[in-house]
């Protein structure tokens, strides 16, 4: 299995096959991670959300699911979308929730025949979700998917600030060592 990379940078930057953008569910742009992909991808990246079906009124993808476009300007192929959920305790499905975000877009991944994809740390910006928690489910999740369906795919976590780097490098360094 390949190990799991964790990287402090700037996610429109990097070349990989895919990036995920923590978006919102209108999936039309947003602020923080989001907000940044869509200005490095350019206004088609915008005009192809906007060709998704919406399911509801101004809902083209639902928590805890995720939507595949091109990536037009950004490096990456690929922008997979997924929506984290607000924090609110836990007592909300949220851990299940944002185990979901990682599976639906790791199944998005595999079915374009993504090789690389980097991820920004899923709610953890102003939906509030505690890092540490966040960083142990993306970790668990995606060693579970390489473990399972994707050995050969290069997994980046792309943190934006040191505090998010810390604390999914200790998790990551924990989780190695305990074989979970």
């Amino acid at each position: 299995m390949r190990a799991i990379e964790i990287v402090q940078a700037d996610i429109t930057a990097l070349r990989v096959d895919a990036i995920v953008n923590a978006a919102n569910e209108t999936l039309l742009g947003g602020g923080g991670v989001d907000g940044a992909i869509h200005r490095a991808a350019g206004p088609r990246l915008v005009a192809a959300c906007r060709e998704l079906p919406q399911l509801r009124p101004n809902v083209r993808c639902p928590t805890g699911q995720a939507r595949i476009t091109p990536g037009f300007d950004l490096p990456a192929k690929f922008v997979i979308h997924t929506v984290g959920p607000v924090w609110a305790g836990g007592s909300r499905g949220e851990p299940d929730l944002l185990a979901s975000c990682y599976r639906e877009t790791l199944r998005l991944a595999l079915e374009n025949s993504v090789r690389s994809i980097a991820f920004p740390a899923i709610s953890c910006g102003v939906y509030g979700y505690p890092l540490a928690a966040a960083a142990a489910i993306a970790v668990r999740e995606v060693r579970t998917w390489q473990a399972t369906l994707a050995p050969a795919t290069r997994v980046t976590f792309c943190c934006f600030g040191t505090e998010t780097l810390a604390a999914y490098s200790r998790i990551a360094e924990a989780v190695a060592e305990n074989g979970i």
